[in-house]
């Protein structure tokens, strides 16, 4: 039997500079993906940013082709503030098989993230990922953009998304 929680749950002190993050959001266009190594495409992308009253943000990430509709990329996790610190961090779990810690700083309502561990399956597809660096700025239109980076086995990094999303609740 699962435990109710309660929507009316005060966000923990630690992560009120991240209260923007918070909430559903959907992108109005398509975002763009690309790498030297696989046809560029285009797909949708909702996040979802939630908290139970722990000084942790749970969030998932949801994204499908553009065109096909077709599940595409999956994550979810947890985001973490160090307490008195502008530091972030992120614990990341892919539908790939790869698992990962991001790290970065909030400056205002710009989150910069770089991966600081990478772990994977042991049958994960090659190339590897050996890094990825993520940006998510809250535009003064009040849309949020990312833009995720990312370093293979055989590519150096180098830009691989970029989405638009506007709040949905």
């Amino acid at each position: 039997m699962a435990c109710p929680v309660s929507n009316t749950v005060e966000l923990n002190p630690t992560l009120l500079p991240l209260d923007w993050l918070l909430g559903t959001w959907e992108c109005d266009e398509p975002g763009e993906g690309c790498f030297p190594t696989i046809k560029p495409f285009r797909y949708t992308e909702t996040l979802h940013f939630s908290h139970v009253g722990q000084p942790v943000i749970n969030f998932m990430f949801n994204a499908f082709h553009a065109e096909s509709k077709k599940p595409l990329h999956r994550e979810c996790g947890f985001i973490r503030m160090q307490p008195g610190t502008n530091r972030v961090a992120f614990i990341i779990a892919q539908n790939s098989g790869l698992v990962e810690i991001e790290e970065g700083e909030l400056a205002g309502e710009q989150l910069s993230l770089q991966s600081q561990q990478l772990a994977r399956i042991s049958f994960a597809k090659q190339p590897h990922v050996k890094q990825i660096c993520r940006v998510f700025q809250l535009r003064p239109d009040g849309k949020l953009e990312q833009t995720v980076s990312m370093a293979t086995d055989n590519q150096p990094l180098m830009q691989h998304l970029h989405i638009t999303y506007r709040r949905s609740s």
